[in-house]
């Protein structure tokens, strides 16, 4: 079981055009909503893999209704707090080569009351989960160390806690030592506070996180794949996707995948694959589709130990 919080849910609407021109009137040649939220995308990309999962998150408004009729389809579990105000439509705006434009609303404003509710409820649904994530941004309203606090809980309950965030309340949950945080390139820059052109920089910079005592940090690298850093080593992992659709949710995909991996016995660094696997199929994939099993056939990731750390992160 792994359990996810989401305070920032979203029905994420992803719209396909020829061509992103500022100003002008475009007609789509398709489009797709899908329930978001980095926390939700996970527990979407573990529960189509058949894993179990329950997804913990607020809920209001119209959008709120629509997002537990699309979880409800794709078999996910889920867990709402009712809040004042409505869940955020996020928009994508896809082009044929790749490139993703994205517009994302603020989300509702929550209370601290709120936020006591959603605490409380991924606490008890975590009673016999192997792994509890935080993920994603947080809406207006909620205190930066919503990510902090819910690190403590579950390390006093006992269990595995996971972060995959950015900003202050990232910043702060590290500061709380979870297992596991999953930052991309430009966020575990931010978090160390300095530019990381080289592979080796990012696995220094994950490193000194790890000698502060976080057990994994696995850094995702878009096209230049994942690392993975522990106390025993590393690992690097990548997946060439020559025809790629959607980067929405890739990432959280990767996160899925990697803990899945943990969760069943994998070593860290087949997890990764794992991760690397599952993320690579979700860029084949149109708006945030997360893949299913056959998605993942013909995808056999790069793993290697002793990669070339002179190479420059694009």
């Amino acid at each position: 079981m792994i359990v996810t919080l989401t305070p920032n849910p979203s029905i994420d609407r992803a719209i396909v055009i020829d061509e992103l021109r500022r100003g002008e009137v475009h007609r789509a040649t398709s489009s797709r909503i899908d329930p978001g939220g980095k926390g939700v995308n996970v527990s979407r990309a573990l529960a189509a893999q058949g894993a179990q999962t329950v997804a913990v998150m607020p809920s209001g408004g119209p959008e709120g209704h629509l997002m537990s009729e699309l979880l409800d389809t794709a078999g996910v579990t889920h867990r709402s707090v009712a809040v004042e105000g409505t869940l955020r439509m996020n928009i994508s705006v896809l082009e044929p080569d790749g490139t993703t434009t994205k517009l994302n609303e603020p989300g509702p404003t929550l209370t601290d009351a709120d936020v006591v509710a959603l605490l409380d409820a991924t606490a008890q649904s975590a009673a016999s989960a192997q792994w509890v994530v935080g993920c994603g941004s947080l809406p207006p309203g909620a205190p930066a160390d919503l990510y902090a606090t819910l690190v403590a809980r579950v390390r006093e309950g006992g269990g595995r806690v996971a972060v995959d965030s950015s900003g202050a309340s990232f910043a702060k949950a590290v500061a709380a030592v979870p297992h596991l945080i999953k930052p991309n390139h430009e966020e575990l820059a931010e978090l160390v506070d300095h530019d990381l052109p080289t592979l080796a920089d990012v696995r220094d910079a994950a490193r000194e996180l790890v000698e502060a005592g976080i057990d994994l940090v696995a850094v995702s690298l878009g096209g230049d794949g994942a690392l993975l850093v522990t106390a025993d080593g590393h690992a690097h992992a990548r997946a060439t996707i020559t025809a790629p659709l959607s980067t929405v949710g890739a990432g959280d995909c990767m996160l899925a995948g990697l803990l899945h991996g943990l969760s069943t016995g994998q070593s860290p660094a087949d997890a990764l694959a794992t991760g690397v696997t599952w993320g690579a199929a979700a860029v084949t994939l149109p708006g945030s589709r997360v893949p299913a099993p056959a998605d993942l056939d013909g995808i056999r990731p790069e793993l290697t130990l002793e990669p070339d750390f002179t190479r420059t992160i694009s």
